[in-house]
């Protein structure tokens, strides 16, 4: 990551402590908002515990650059016995997605907030959300698989209450929420069981110590049965087709700030674990691991990134339209990965990137109209962009980009997976994202066609543009679709070596 390499970006002492310090700021900020006493108050917490955490973030990707690996050992005990937090350029890359995605939604909550959730409940929202926020971080910081479970847990519990919190908007939230508590609960059930196999079959729950000892083991049907357990846990929680049911839900009747924050970060996070499993604790050169990269993780990749396209095109409501959405496009980033080179890797993970940018800017400026006009169906978005110009042309730059048109970031990480199939000899993967594309193609036209060129229904409500303090996060997220369109240096030194720590290569 040479352009982290010069990056001190906190002094020395801060800089010691920022693995630590950028997991536990959102914490300490959750249980500040949830005592603040008022919803201004926690919203300023919310944004100062946010924005320290990516300062944070910033600090150990500096050191990573310099390091190649920050090991960082709590309470003094050095693992495999003790517990330490383990970055590398993998872990970067997911610390800086997620602690960014938390500034960008913790400045647009300001006002969302207001409009989406009664003025009793802020406090305890803003709260919930920095949980979420202090789950991911650590999920993504620690070296100790249990661990992983823990944070994957914070992050989860704090979420399903604010998926519930909707239903004074829609009634629906309330349903999805219960289905993402169970799928969510069955999920990490499913996750604990594999670690307890692979702590049964190695002695150890260190992931960097589970992956030397399990290098030296046959493949016993007590480690088969571990990494299955794993792998499925984790294909919930990443919402890996067929097991993303959860998700539309989730998505499309939470709060617009959690949508915003789940869309960026809850499955990239859980494909940073997956990932991390499958490639790295797992010795990749075992039969079964080979096994199931070709003929599981590829497959249902491909089918994913197909069925969910041609869903979201026959959806009518605008917010299940991105939901399918996303699940398509886990299925790009799962189909770069199944490649198991470190170009395909890169692709992967670079994609990755670039689908929680595209994302975050869609759902912001639907959120952004929706705080006045309170649409949902498609027709009821009919001639926003001559209400609403700012905020329209916001969501058709970010709808360009998940299109994949040209100058736009989409675009560059749609082609970075082609060049990578074609390197790896796997023509089909590239029939596979181009049919995928083309339907994606088809349900962006229809939002677009919807929000720019119908007319509003006679006596629909009318749409306000979104406040400034929306629309400057909203605009710093379009102009980046944009701006690493034309310059992607930054994102692709990031997934670069992100593959490499990943993949285990030279760099």
């Amino acid at each position: 990551m040479i352009a982290f390499e010069t990056l001190h970006a906190a002094p020395p002492a801060l800089t010691a402590h920022a693995p630590l310090l950028m997991v536990v700021a959102p914490l300490i900020a959750a249980c500040a908002a949830a005592l603040a006493p008022s919803a201004r108050v926690s919203w300023m917490i919310s944004v100062t515990g946010s924005v320290f955490a990516a300062w944070m973030a910033l600090a150990v990707a500096g050191e990573v650059a310099r390091r190649g690996v920050v090991d960082y050992v709590i309470g003094g005990f050095a693992p495999p016995l003790g517990i330490a937090l383990h970055i590398d350029g993998l872990g970067v890359m997911v610390a800086l997605l997620v602690s960014s995605a938390g500034v960008m939604a913790s400045l647009y909550s300001g006002h969302s907030l207001t409009t989406e959730v009664g003025a009793e409940k802020h406090t305890l929202v803003q709260s919930g959300f920095l949980l979420c926020q202090t789950g991911l971080l650590g999920l993504v910081a620690t070296g100790d698989a249990f661990n992983a479970f823990v944070f994957l847990e914070v992050s989860s519990i704090g979420t399903y209450a604010l998926v519930a919190i909707g239903e004074k908007r829609d009634r629906r939230a309330l349903p999805a929420a219960f289905n993402y508590l169970i799928m969510g609960t069955i999920g990490a059930t499913f996750y604990v069981i594999g670690i307890g196999f692979l702590y049964a079959a190695t002695g150890t729950l260190n992931m960097a110590d589970m992956a030397a000892r399990l290098a030296t083991l046959d493949d016993s049907s007590v480690v088969q049965a571990g990494f299955a357990f794993v792998v499925v846990g984790l294909g919930i929680k990443a919402a890996m087709f067929p097991l993303h049911g959860w998700l539309p839900g989730a998505y499309s009747y939470a709060p617009s700030l959690i949508s915003i924050f789940l869309a960026a970060t809850a499955t990239k996070t859980s494909i940073y674990l997956m990932a991390r499993f499958v490639f790295d604790v797992f010795p990749y050169g075992a039969a079964f691991g080979q096994a199931f990269v070709t003929w599981v993780l590829a497959p249902l990749a491909a089918t994913g990134a197909i069925v969910c396209s041609l869903q979201a095109v026959f959806e009518k409501e605008i917010r299940r339209i991105l939901a399918f959405s996303s699940v398509a496009q886990v299925g790009f980033i799962l189909l770069g990965l199944s490649l198991a080179t470190v170009g395909g890797a890169s692709a992967g993970l670079f994609y990755l990137g670039a689908h929680a940018l595209i994302k975050i800017t869609l759902f912001m400026a639907l959120g952004g109209v929706a705080l006045s006009l309170g649409a949902r169906r498609l027709g009821e978005f009919a001639g926003v962009a001559r209400e609403a110009p700012w905020s329209a042309t916001a969501f058709a730059i970010g709808a360009a980009s998940l299109a994949g048109v040209p100058l736009t970031l989409g675009f560059l990480a749609k082609w970075r997976l082609i060049e990578a199939a074609l390197q790896a000899g796997a023509i089909w993967v590239v029939v596979v994202l181009a049919i995928a594309s083309l339907l994606t193609f088809l349900y962006v036209g229809r939002m677009l066609e919807a929000i720019f060129f119908r007319a509003a229904p006679a006596g629909a409500p009318r749409a306000r543009e979104a406040p400034v303090g929306v629309l400057a996060p909203l605009w710093v997220l379009a102009g980046l679709n944009i701006w690493f369109g034309l310059d992607a240096s930054l994102p692709e030194q990031l997934a670069n070596s992100a593959a490499r720590a990943l993949l285990g290569a030279a760099p």
